[in-house]
């Protein structure tokens, strides 16, 4: 969860989910910012798959021509076309069709991801830029994902559960 100190715009209120970190560096998908171009017009083939709004999410700022599909399974019935992340949570590969992805049940397309270098992402948590919380399974396919900031907040225990009445514009307070 960017800490509401954070400015960059590419990462202002966002909720991100981490995908890899280790010593190498770091890579996540911002969840919560929906774009105007609709997975119709993007990759046609999984329009109906998607979960509303059904529209490409932008991820982050790096490789915006890039493609990450987050998907929720039912781990009975999950299949090699499919590759966890956490609990029912993982990638799905966008080039087969989703009626051969087993167990498939939600999913979520998004163009570019965020990246840190090594340390990197570590400096940032240093300076408190970021609040590392726990990943509720509804957040990556939320349908109002621009309330998902102040929703994550508001179910926090203690001080952080307050940031819930930040404002959205700053400047309005």
């Amino acid at each position: 969860m960017a800490a509401p100190s954070l400015s960059d715009p590419n990462f202002r209120q966002t909720v991100l989910m981490m995908l890899e970190h280790s010593s190498e560096g770091a890579l996540g998908l911002v969840l919560n910012r929906p774009s105007e171009l609709t997975v119709s017009s993007a990759i046609g083939d999984w329009a109906t798959a998607v979960s509303k709004p059904r529209v490409v999410f932008v991820g982050g700022p790096v490789s915006q021509s890039s493609v990450i599909a987050l998907a929720s399974v039912a781990l009975d019935d999950v299949d090699e076309n499919w590759s966890q992340v956490i609990g029912r949570i993982g990638t799905v590969d966008l080039e087969r069709n989703p009626e051969e992805v087993g167990g498939l049940d939600e999913v979520r397309i998004f163009a570019g991801y965020a990246a840190w270098a090594p340390g990197q992402l570590e400096a940032e948590l240093a300076d408190d830029a970021w609040f590392v919380l726990e990943l509720d399974a509804a957040d990556p396919f939320t349908v109002e994902p621009d309330e998902l900031w102040w929703q994550v907040f508001a179910r926090q225990q203690g001080e952080l559960r307050s940031l819930r009445f930040f404002p959205r514009n700053p400047t309005d307070n």
